[in-house]
């Protein structure tokens, strides 16, 4: 009889040990988690951002957060991220991070840093009709064509002889142009080419019989691979 009583003491003591646990977790979840946290501004994307697009001032908001979910480096002042350069693909509601940003000078003088590793960059002329209007921008990609009359018949035979190649800069501008950039006409294109493809393009350019001009790929394809390969993740 006496167990009898000791277990079901046991089991009523378990039953409100329970029930006031639940409580207190029911009011622990309920509390504002930042209910005495000071806020702070961080400066955030306001719309999504290409990596290497140069960052104006529309691009950027003020938000506030608590100071204890904010990261130490986050910038807190919109002069500091104007005028850069997008280092990643940066998201909308993204807090910017310095590591986020690079210096346009320091961007425009170096190329080097923009070539992948087995890549090299070659230039090669380009008037306003073989640049396609000189409409082409530093990320596009583009067909390199090659045309070049047959002396025999005197009929110009044109080849694709480079495909899908990246284009690092256009004169001396290796960023894509914002609505407020000037517009300046630019007789060179530098592209990103394997070692091989390099020697093709300047035999090419070099060869005073023959032009060469350049076919633009669509950024939408581009655009929507990038998507269909993020859902797949």
């Amino acid at each position: 009889m006496r167990s009898k009583l000791i277990l079901i003491a046991a089991l009523l003591m378990g039953i409100v040990t329970t029930v006031l646990f639940f409580n207190y977790m029911k009011q622990y979840k309920e509390a504002p988690a930042f209910k005495n946290d000071k806020l702070v501004n961080v400066v955030a994307v306001k719309q999504e951002i290409r990596e290497n697009t140069k960052i104006s001032p529309g691009m950027l908001e003020i938000l506030q957060i608590p100071e204890s979910g904010a990261h130490a480096q986050a910038l807190k002042n919109q002069k500091d991220a104007e005028g850069k350069i997008a280092a990643a693909n940066l998201a909308a509601g993204e807090v910017l991070l310095p590591n986020h940003l690079k210096d346009q000078k320091e961007e425009a003088m170096f190329v080097s840093k923009k070539v992948r590793d087995g890549y090299r960059a070659v230039s090669i002329g380009v008037n306003i009709v073989q640049s396609v209007s000189n409409l082409i921008e530093p990320g596009d990609f583009v067909d390199v064509v090659y045309s070049k009359k047959d002396k025999v018949t005197d009929k110009l035979l044109s080849q694709v002889i480079l495909e899908k190649v990246h284009v690092l800069a256009i004169g001396r501008r290796m960023v894509e142009a914002e609505s407020e950039t000037p517009h300046v006409e630019y007789a060179q294109v530098t592209l990103e080419l394997m070692p091989e493809d390099g020697v093709t393009a300047i035999n090419a350019d070099e060869d005073s019989d023959a032009t060469v001009g350049l076919m633009l790929h669509s950024r939408i394809v581009k655009d929507q691979e990038k998507e269909q390969t993020q859902t797949q993740k």
